[in-house]
Formats: C-alpha cells, structure tokens, sequence
C-alpha cells in the first residue's frame, strides 16, 4: 500500500480548495515544512524559471512527503524523462508548461502515468512507498491513482482547444498561467481584461464538462482570486517564496525607517 498519499488529490475530489505555494528561491527541505505549517496544500517546485536541480527538487519533494504537503514539480518541458525522473523521485505530481493542443496533453499524461494508461518505465523502489517492495501488479495501478497531472494553458491557442484537452483521458487539472497567457494575447499584465476572464470562464466550463479541476496561478491581487474562486477555480498557485519574503522584508523595512520619521 502506498506510504503517502496525495493530500492535494483528495481535497480536489471533495470539492475543496486546494493552495499551493511556489518554490523558486528555496534551496534547503525546510520549505517543505514551512509550506504546509502555513497552510498550503502543495509545493510549486519550479524546474522551469527556478535554476533548482533534480537532486534538490528531489530532496524538497521527498520532504514533503510525510508531512502531507503534495510536492508538485514544473517539469522544464515537455520531454518524458523531465517527468518519470521527478515521479521516481518523490513528485506525487507534474506541472507540464505550455499545452496547446490534444495530442500534447496525450503525451503529457502518457509520460506520467503507467501503462495501460500511459508509457512510464517501471523504475522499482519509491519514495512513495517509503521504499518499501511493492508487487509491480499493485505499485503500479496505486501510483497511477495518486499521481497528478497537471496542463498549463498559457496562450489563446491553448486556451481554445481547453475542452479537447480537459478530455483527453488521464488529465487532472488545467492549469492557466495568467501572466504568459496575458503577454500571449499582447495584453501583458492587464490581468482584469475581459480577454483574461473569458479565457477563465472557457477553462471552467471545459473542466466542468469533463471531469476536470480548474487551476489558476500568475494572479497574486486577493481580490481578484477571491473572484475567479467564486466562478469555480480550485486549485490555486497563492504566489511564490521569493515573492512572499520580498513582500514582507519591505513592509518591515519601511514600518522600521518610518519610526524616527514620525
């Protein structure tokens, strides 16, 4: 039986709202427990703008393992191996950037998953099991079961073909990267635009559909969130570890200079 099971995953099919916190500047396993003793639900362990390496993606998402926090890994690309080497090594998940059409969400599910749902090679003990040995006949449909997939939508192209990709059979969450699909659309940054919201409501009415959970990340105003929460999002990147110490050491630094400014 698996060691760990994936608590993002679960909350998704109960309805829930689940959080996650980006790991970009991170480089020690503390985030791991820093992560889920605030609150959040899963790790954003960044592989695609992050300079994080497989070994220290690695040991976060091992990590993260015990203490209930989902660690989820934003794979470089699109090749197989930047997915099965994280899936073996601790990743209950993979965020895979830039999906625009049927046959790239296909190959994205197939790199992830075991057959006959997919084409990941068997690569023995896992983390997932505590390392323990596993009858491949049942490691293999378990592991399937907890793993999450993960579709960014992040250009017109891929928001218009959401409903192929939200059914194409294997795939968990679509994920919309709202600042990439806001500089795809020469909008950049203007996150209010009626485009941005129609491209949501497109997204959430093609999950609905099909089974699908819609996610959302690039969008940090509370506000804002709150909204597309409310229309229907459920898996939300609340914002990254860089952006969090940054926004914090400077309300410190000016409440600080400001006392003898009075």
């Amino acid at each position: 039986m698996i060691a760990y099971p994936n608590h993002t995953k679960c909350r998704l099919a109960e309805g829930k709202l689940a959080i996650g916190i980006g790991v970009r500047q991170a480089r020690t396993i503390d985030i791991a427990a820093i992560g889920k003793t605030c609150g959040f639900d899963w790790l954003f362990i960044n592989m695609e703008h992050g300079s994080l390496d497989l070994d220290t993606a690695s040991a976060i998402a091992c990590a993260a393992l015990p203490l209930g926090i989902t660690p989820l890994v934003r794979v470089p690309g699109k090749e197989h191996h930047h997915a099965s080497r994280m899936l073996d090594n601790g990743a209950q998940g993979i965020v895979v950037p830039h999906v625009e059409t049927v046959e790239e969400a296909r190959t994205a599910v197939s790199n992830c998953r075991y057959p006959p749902q997919g084409s990941r090679s068997v690569a023995g003990a896992q983390p997932l099991f505590a390392f323990r040995g596993v009858p491949q006949s049942q490691s293999v449909s378990e592991v399937n079961e907890q793993t999450l997939v993960v579709l960014m939508l992040e250009s017109p192209k891929g928001i218009e073909n959401a409903d192929a990709i939200a059914a194409a059979p294997g795939v968990d969450v679509l994920l919309i990267g709202t600042g990439d699909l806001s500089m795809e659309m020469g909008i950049p940054g203007q996150l209010t635009h009626p485009r941005i919201e129609e491209a949501y409501q497109k997204v959430i009415a093609a999950c609905r559909a099909h089974g699908v959970h819609p996610g959302m990340g690039g969008i940090h105003e509370v506000a804002l969130i709150e909204k597309y929460v409310r229309m229907g999002m459920r898996f939300v990147l609340g914002g990254n570890d860089l952006r969090f110490l940054m926004s914090a050491a400077q309300e410190r630094a000016r409440s600080l200079h400001g006392m003898l400014e009075a």
